[in-house]
């Protein structure tokens, strides 16, 4: 039987949602909350929150206003969202039923917020149930958005083809994905393709949007449709329609990188149909365009095309680098700020930047981003958001601070399309900008010094011999301007300032440094405690480039330095405390043990353990400080002891708690999951303290964690977030290298784990990128533990062999993991040559490939000496790349190792050449086919 609803209990469910938007009447607001979280049990909410959406009408029972009726319906979408959302597998398959009918009605009412409310039900159904959980769906959805009766108004194509825009941007790999030997893609993009010929403006747009999901994906499907796309772009080009236009210029933008090919035939079109819709009114408009020359200008093959018109191109840019009238107004004139709080607002989140890879050669590689970078897009920190697919919109993304500097605007990316050119092209475009600095430097107008300022610091870069002429000049006026009477102006000339200041340190005459590099650091250093927070901020982050140029060129200046830090410590607000931790640990990174002076670290550490104790365990600001404090560990190495047992036990309770937050979180959808940068910068915390104190200490510090340090390290190798199990997997190679003895007891259990999460076959084709560096630091720990275990590995060696062999031979494995790989191999062979020989020849060719381009280490030494030991047991193995193997003995250099490293290594060099003589006949013969020079060598450093 039909469900039919109750007229009782619809009237008191509206009366409900309708109370819960009052903003006038408290009470009724608050109790109405009550009743409509005691309504969510009933078995039937779903089915009256359906029928509410999709009336357009107020139903008899429930009398009242079209716009109050309308507010009920938005309070009844959002409801029925959060149900799906948060409770679809517990919903009635009748629920769902009348839930599916309702959505289409939705798309075709006449308000276009119920429109969009019905496309954000279709995609929620989608996320949850699936593309084949509603199969019907899409083809309906189809014949709407392309109008196939004729009977379709044109609000419901525009409800169709926008539900069908958000349907793609969350569910791009799901629609391109293979499902009974079919891709939806394949059908649906020549369908959007057609729709772009809509009437329609709106249908237009939002089809140009949901084919955009795909531009930057080189799926088939648009490999197939790319001719027909270009037909209908160009068509498309002068579109009255703005966001008409700017899809078309996304579009262009995203083809840059996967079909480069195709646009190159038509660059002078491109290039003067962006040059003209930069110059239009719209800034978004003007925005989209912009970025097709940064997008261009990074392209390895197709920046070159645009050298005919880059005096066209830069005048353009130059001028999108002005503020805007309205931007002036926020900005102009800008009070003293400092003893001001910071609003909540004003700190953006932040995410742990320094990620920890192991290297091959033994150092960590850190893809942190240096703060300095005027024209960095803000946007860039949301890339962390792993629930949110390729080209999926956030709905919760707001549309940016009102403060022009918050966001990614048209001054930004045309300034980083500015620095890009400059790069590419070098002095042409310092020659072509030349003039605009000469008429702007010094411009009354506060706006036209600032962008002539910025434009200088764009093309630092790219440009720096051809302006290094004018520095002298420049240098001077710009530290002028650091006491310009508009903070605007001083934040901007920080940042210049800070992009040439590897100038200012490499001066070599005593008199020059004089003159130029100390002003310069002392301008930067005071603009640190500017009166304006936006200034100290632009002064901490031209300090850390600073520091980052002049490396150990600072010690000298390190007192001096330390103070100012400790002065900002005592005045920053919450936001600028953020930058200022980078400042002291890229100090620490690049001056190293120089900070171990006790004259040094006496004044730095008071302060960041005062720090360390203010924040709390669940602040945001413990990610830069833990961060931070890992540099300054490494920095003191074991002058670090004395601050060591409280920081690590408090890691130790940070990574407890959130652990325990998570797995509440995952039984309590109510609970949020704890951010997963507490565990990463807590274990990259303790991996610097375990690398720099004593081995001694160290072990002690790990054997008194409570919780047991290795349960909790093994339930973060297990993690659900990559970044933890990156962190986690170097932190367990440290605790291989430096304290072993009490990793030991704990492998039978951790190497499984590890087995596991080497396995290429349980990653899916879409994460794989996302999973190489914790594969990379996976093999990184095989090999250090390796190295320490010896025999211990035997259990675990066949099933090792076999994962790392996978890594070493898949093409699409990165260098440097596949470097770790066969390293850890190697070591394999080193206590376990005879379970490692008999699948030799099935790995030889890609070890030798492999390492090399494996900088000379002591990793790269005793992996070839663990590989050698495996060659004497089964030298057969070897044939068909033997000249090979003795041409990578004979090249080796060893010029970095111990001396018992090399006599080791040399000895078993030694010994599989005599293998190889007593069972080569010829052996002097068959050398001869090697490289003459690499028979010289090893005729020179070995028996033969």
């Amino acid at each position: 039987m039909a469900w039919q609803p109750n007229g009782e209990n619809l009237k008191t469910l509206a009366q409900c949602l309708k109370d819960s938007l009052s903003a006038f009447n408290k009470s009724a607001q608050k109790q109405a909350e009550i009743m409509l979280n005691q309504a969510k049990a009933s078995p039937d909410i779903n089915n009256y929150l359906a029928l509410i959406i999709s009336s357009s009408e107020p139903p008899p029972v429930f009398p009242t206003t079209a716009s109050d009726w309308h507010m009920v319906r938005c309070a009844a979408a959002l409801m029925l969202k959060n149900s799906i959302k948060n409770n679809y597998d517990k919903i009635p398959e009748q629920s769902l039923a009348l839930v599916k009918l309702a959505v289409p009605l939705g798309l075709q009412d006449k308000n276009s917020q119920i429109r969009s409310h019905a496309g954000t039900l279709a995609t929620e159904l989608i996320n949850k149930g699936g593309i084949y959980g509603w199969p019907e769906f899409l083809p309906e959805l189809l014949k709407m958005l392309t109008n196939e009766s004729g009977q379709v108004t044109p609000e419901a194509q525009e409800g169709a083809m926008a539900a069908m825009a958000k349907i793609c941007e969350d569910n791009a790999k799901m629609l391109e994905r293979e499902h009974n030997g079919q891709r939806p893609i394949n059908f649906l993009l020549p369908k959007l393709i057609q729709a772009t010929r809509s009437t329609i403006p709106k249908v237009r747009a939002h089809a140009l949007t949901a084919i955009n999901v795909f531009t930057p994906r080189k799926s088939q499907a648009m490999l197939n449709s790319i001719d027909d796309l270009l037909q209908h772009l160009f068509a498309l080009a002068e579109d009255p329609s703005i966001d008409v236009r700017k899809q078309v210029c996304r579009a262009f933008v995203n083809l840059v990188e996967t079909r480069p090919d195709k646009l190159l035939p038509h660059i002078e079109g491109l290039a003067k149909y962006i040059i003209s819709q930069q110059k239009g009114d719209d800034e978004d408009l003007a925005t989209e365009a912009a970025e097709f020359w940064l997008t261009v200008g990074e392209h390895d093959n197709l920046w070159q095309a645009l050298q005919p018109y880059i005096t066209d191109i830069i005048p353009v840019l130059l001028e999108c680098m002005v503020y805007s009238p309205e931007d002036i107004a926020i900005l102009g004139g800008a009070s003293d700020d400092e003893d001001e709080e910071d609003r909540e607002e004003d700190i953006k989140p932040q995410f742990a930047k320094k990620k920890l890879t192991r290297a091959a050669n033994g150092n960590t590689a850190s893809d942190m981003a240096k703060n300095g970078n005027a024209f960095e897009k803000v946007a860039s920190m949301e890339e962390d958001d792993d629930d949110l697919e390729d080209g999926e919109i956030d709905d919760d993304e707001s549309e940016g601070d009102e403060n022009p500097d918050e966001k990614w605007t048209l001054r930004k990316c045309s300034a980083a399309a500015l620095d890009v050119f400059a790069r590419d092209f070098g002095g042409p475009v310092f020659t072509a900008i030349l003039p605009y600095l000469q008429s702007n430097l010094k411009h009354a107008d506060w706006s036209y010094r600032e962008a002539a300022v910025l434009a200088l610091g764009a093309v630092a870069d790219g440009c720096m011999d051809v302006v290094v002429p004018h520095l002298r000049e420049l240098v001077p006026y710009l530290i002028s301007l650091l006491d310009d009477e508009e903070p605007v102006v001083r934040q901007i000339t920080c940042w210049t300032l800070g992009r040439y200041s590897a100038w200012a340190v490499g001066l070599t005459e005593p008199a020059e440094k004089d003159r130029y590099f100390l002003p310069m650091m002392d301008g930067i250093l005071k603009k640190m405690l500017d009166k304006n927070k936006n200034v100290q901020e632009a002064g901490a982050s031209a300090m850390a480039n600073l520091e980052e140029k002049a490396g150990k060129a600072l010690e000298p200046y390190c007192g001096p330095i330390i103070q100012q830090y400790i002065r900002c410590f005592g005045k920053y607000k919450d936001k600028n405390m953020w930058v200022l931790y980078d400042c002291v640990q890229t100090l620490a990174e690049h001056i190293g043990p120089v900070l171990a002076r006790p004259e040094l670290s006496s004044q730095l550490m008071p302060v960041l353990l005062d720090r360390w104790q203010k924040v709390g365990d669940e602040s945001r600001e413990l990610f830069p400080l833990l961060e931070c404090l890992s540099y300054v560990a490494m920095a003191l190495g074991d002058a670090f002891a004395p601050y060591a047992e409280p920081i690590f036990a408090r890691c130790i309770r940070i990574i407890h708690q959130n652990l325990e937050q998570a797995m509440k979180a995952k039984t309590n959808t109510d609970l949020d999951q704890p951010d997963e940068d507490f565990l990463v910068t807590s274990l990259d915390l303790l991996s610097a303290i375990i690398q720099a104190l004593d081995n001694d200490k160290a072990s002690k510090l790990v054997a008194n964690a409570q919780p047991t340090f290795f349960e909790l390290m093994a339930l973060c190798m297990g993690d659900q977030s990559d970044a933890v199990q990156q962190s986690a997997y170097a932190l367990l190679g440290d605790c291989a290298k430096y304290v072993f003895e009490q990793l030991e007891p704990f492998l039978p259990n951790i190497m499984p784990v590890v087995i596991k999460r080497l396995d290429m076959e349980t990653i899916l084709d879409e994460e794989v990128d996302n999973s190489f560096s914790v594969i990379n630091n996976a093999c990184w720990s095989v090999g250090e533990i390796a190295l320490q275990y010896k025999a211990g590995m035997a259990p675990f060696v066949p099933q090792l062999l076999s994962r790392c062999v996978d890594i070493l031979s898949n093409p699409r494995v990165p260098g440097g993991v596949g470097e770790n790989a066969a390293i850890a191999l190697g070591r394999l062979g080193l206590a376990n040559a005879e379970l490692v020989a008999p699948h030799l020849g099935n790995f030889a060719e890609e070890f030798l490939d492999t390492m090399d381009d494996v900088d000379p280490s002591e990793e790269k030494a005793t992996a070839l000496r663990g590989f050698t030991e495996v060659v004497t047991r089964n030298p057969q193995a070897m044939e068909s790349v033997l000249l090979h193997y003795f041409s990578t003995i004979a090249n080796y250099q060893e010029l970095t190792l111990q001396k018992p490293a090399v006599a080791e290594l040399h000895e078993a060099f030694q010994k599989v050449i005599n293998v190889y003589k007593q069972i080569i006949p010829g052996f002097a013969n068959f050398l001869m086919q090697m490289e003459a020079k690499d028979l010289e060598l090893l005729q020179k450093l070995f028996i033969l």
